[in-house]
């Protein structure tokens, strides 16, 4: 399903429909200035080199848009949403929100990598008690994405925005409450200096898991499910830390899956199996949807 290193054809690329357009996710400390180990610092400048699939200007856009509706492309890389997001009756109207999510990668005690992860308030009003990567709505005062990701990761288990090496940002995602959900990945070279201080608003615990789990086939099951007459996986990793246990699945599970394919260069031992559909214009085009 991941093609990391190949150039892909027109048609192909529309599976990611990603905009030249988008603000940049700036890197926010040096290799030196963070310390760690060696392999964080290599892993640190092989994500810096990764850039989302090629973009289109807004024209060639228009004109994939057409293409889509003769061949019925696939335009999907998401975990889905347990209810999925229905194609408006007015397209012109439909200009998702924009959100940010932070995947933040350290090296565990046993050398693996392993990324941070909240399981959400039972008392919040949407996907209370649902395990999710910390993140938010932007604010107008965020600079981009990796600015609004960390901000928000602050505000919820208290990890200081300097701690973070910010290195790159992976294409958006669509949830079903219409947000558009940038992916940013960052690094913690010293797990120690962090010490997970959770907003009780908006987050019940603080948890981490081994971030190739997202690539195996151990602890996963999937249902399928049918939208608009195609059939897709609904994916879920059972995670059990301590006494703890914990399941990661739709768009979280869907997100972890693309950047561990990133991280790891390689794809999922699994299928994937999105749908196909035709998608609306204004889906800031290169938005990638449920």
């Amino acid at each position: 399903m991941f093609l990391l290193h190949r150039r892909l054809p027109l048609l192909a690329r529309t599976t990611f429909l990603c905009n030249s357009m988008e603000p940049a996710v700036t890197t926010t400390a040096t290799t030196s200035s963070l310390g760690g180990s060696s392999r964080l610092a290599a892993l640190a400048q092989q994500l810096r080199m990764y850039k989302p699939p090629p973009s289109s200007t807004f024209d060639e856009a228009e004109e994939m848009q057409a293409d889509q509706e003769s061949a019925g492309k696939v335009v999907s890389q998401v975990g889905f949403q347990e209810s999925m997001t229905p194609v408006p009756k007015d397209p012109e109207r439909f200009r998702p929100k924009r959100a940010a999510v932070l995947i933040c990668i350290f090296e565990g005690e046993e050398g693996d990598l392993r990324v941070i992860l909240t399981k959400r308030s039972s008392r919040l009003s949407t996907h209370s008690g649902e395990v999710s990567l910390p993140g938010g709505k932007a604010e107008e005062d965020d600079k981009d994405d990796g600015m609004t990701a960390t901000r928000e990761a602050e505000e919820e288990i208290g990890l200081d925005p300097s701690l973070v090496d910010v290195v790159t940002s992976l294409e958006p995602f669509l949830s079903k409450h219409l947000l558009r959900v940038i992916p940013v990945i960052g690094i913690l070279r010293d797990k120690k200096t962090f010490n997970p201080k959770p907003n009780p608003a908006e987050v019940e615990a603080v948890f981490d898991a081994p971030l190739e789990m997202f690539l195996k086939d151990e602890n996963r099951r999937s249902e399928e499910r049918e939208w608009m007459g195609e059939k897709y996986l609904i994916h879920y990793f059972d995670y059990r830390t301590g006494d703890k246990d914990y399941t990661i699945w739709g768009l979280t599970a869907g997100i972890l899956i693309r950047a561990a394919s990133v991280t790891y260069q390689r794809p999922p031992a699994f299928i994937e199996q999105c749908p196909k559909f035709k998608y609306p214009k204004m889906v800031e085009k290169n938005t990638c949807m449920p």
